[in-house]
């Protein structure tokens, strides 16, 4: 359908954009809404289902006839700029000149078309996964009940899809169910869960409470199965041992594809959209990947995969490998040098560096520059620039 309207520049009509809406409700849209129902199942209601696709379907109309509206006023500006250069061509063949030249401009215009509503798409589905997550969660809180049971098994289904945020950040070999609550510190999980420990330790050994008739009644607990919870963990950190070499060019899976969504900040940028991106920098700043001096940051790490893929090109650049040939010693020099990074809370920090220097198994890089530090406030203020060398002590 991109195809479709971007084919035959200055003559997009009102179908070719119908097929292009139509196609992400029938792609984009739908595979939102199947991931959402497969996470969430019978939660999920037939009206839930309903209300996400008429918003998603609106969000994504506007994006796209937003995109569509500035093409055809380029489209509309190239026609009379060649209008105008035509009036002064003197001669068949500075007419025929003009006609090269601007024909050549509305094909550069169509492929940036593409391009965008390319983009566009791939940015729409990443964030639908967001508002498919907050509006299904906001109608649970809405049908929210009284039961202990029922208001127990609530907070089961949030913990349970940030276990691999937290093995991500906190797991090890020896991460089991039994001692899972002793991996993490109690204002992270609240932070990430909305649930302390103690409220984890309750639905996992079970507790006292006091019904409403008065009478105290016991809750048992055992909402997890030691058997599958455990396998359960050592199969994530087997994928997250396995998935920790990023510069391996035949692997298409990362450890991302396998954390879901979370209510928070954890929201991880796609690998492909994060290559896209290192590719325009790239564009940019041609040969900015073969000079030793560059320096590269993301100051609000997500997941690590940006820098990791920033990382990935300096240490491939065939003029970083002339002047380091050893290996080590260009990841040396690429981690105290070159890269920077500042996340937000402390589970991200520990889930991107986990993630950037997991490759690092026999911990030779002694020296990297990964804070500790939510930029946004000094962002807002407008003291960040001020604030950078300070924060890496420089």
């Amino acid at each position: 359908a991109i195809s479709e309207v971007t084919a035959k520049p200055g003559k997009k009509t009102e179908a070719d954009a119908e097929k292009l809406r139509q196609s992400v409700r029938d792609s984009a849209i739908k595979k939102v809404i199947e991931d959402t129902k497969a996470h969430y199942g019978g939660e999920m209601t037939r009206r839930d289902e309903q209300q996400i696709r008429s918003r998603l379907t609106a969000d994504a109309d506007r994006a796209i006839g937003r995109v569509l509206t500035d093409h055809n006023i380029r489209q509309a500006e190239i026609e009379a700029e060649k209008r105008d250069a035509l009036a002064k061509a003197n001669t068949a063949q500075d007419r025929r000149q003009v006609d090269l030249d601007y024909e050549r401009k509305k094909q550069e215009s169509a492929i940036e078309l593409h391009e965008t509503i390319t983009a566009t798409v791939e940015q729409f589905v990443a964030a639908s996964q967001e508002t498919a997550i907050e509006a299904v969660e906001t109608r649970q809180d809405e049908r929210k009940r009284n039961s202990v049971e029922d208001s127990a098994r609530d907070h089961l289904r949030g913990f349970c899809r940030t276990i691999p945020s937290f093995l991500m950040a906190y797991g090890d070999s020896e991460t089991r169910l039994e001692n899972f609550d002793r991996i993490i510190p109690d204002a992270v999980f609240k932070e990430v869960t909305s649930i302390t420990l103690d409220q984890f330790r309750a639905l996992r050994d079970g507790y006292d409470y006091v019904d409403e008739n008065g009478e105290t009644q016991h809750f048992p607990g055992n909402l997890f199965d030691p058997v599958v919870f455990d396998d359960s963990v050592r199969e994530f950190m087997r994928l997250r041992l396995n998935l920790a070499n990023y510069f391996d060019e035949n692997s298409e899976e990362d450890i991302f594809d396998y954390i879901p969504p979370q209510r928070t900040n954890q929201i991880f940028t796609p690998k492909k959209v994060v290559r896209q991106m290192v590719d325009l920098l790239e564009q940019e700043n041609p040969g900015c990947f073969d000079d030793p001096d560059k320096t590269f940051a993301d100051l609000y790490m997500k997941s690590g995969l940006y820098i990791a893929e920033i990382v990935t090109r300096l240490y491939r650049s065939p003029r970083m490998r002339a002047l380091f040939p050893d290996r080590n010693d260009r990841l040396a020099h690429i981690f105290a040098h070159q890269v920077y990074g500042l996340a937000p809370t402390e589970i991200i920090y520990r889930i991107a560096t986990n993630f950037i220097l997991g490759f690092d198994q026999d911990a030779r890089i002694t020296k990297h520059n990964f804070k500790l530090c939510d930029a946004l406030p000094y962002a807002k203020d407008g003291t960040l620039a001020d604030r950078i060398g300070e924060i890496f002590g420089e």
